[in-house]
């Protein structure tokens, strides 16, 4: 199994892109900063999409507000189906339990 990384922060990500751009290389700051080339590799691409200019490839790939709105709309999709469920759980329960209880 390989190893996990806590997600590198936003500023670190922004400040790899913008050394990219100014001209070093992935296995340069891979090498300095110790992390993976391929991560390096895959924040200048998304920049790039971020920016309107995806790379050759890329052409549909989500900005990083749409990933962002995706993520929080799955979730809410999956809070919404839970709701539904108890709610037909809770339903089909009180219809079998309608009329049982008895005032004597």
């Amino acid at each position: 199994m390989g190893k996990t990384h806590a997600p590198y922060p936003r500023e670190f990500r922004q400040q790899m892109v913008a050394l990219v751009q100014a001209g070093r290389s992935l296995e340069e700051l891979a090498r300095e900063f110790n992390c993976n080339g391929q991560s390096i590799r895959n924040w200048v691409a998304q920049a790039a999409i971020d920016n309107g200019r995806p790379p050759p490839g890329k052409a549909g790939a989500l900005t990083s507000a749409e990933r962002e709105e995706l993520t929080r709309l799955r979730r809410q999709v999956r809070q919404l189906q839970m709701e539904r469920d108890i709610l037909a759980k809770a339903t089909a329960w009180f219809a079998g339990h309608n009329g049982s209880c008895s005032n004597s």
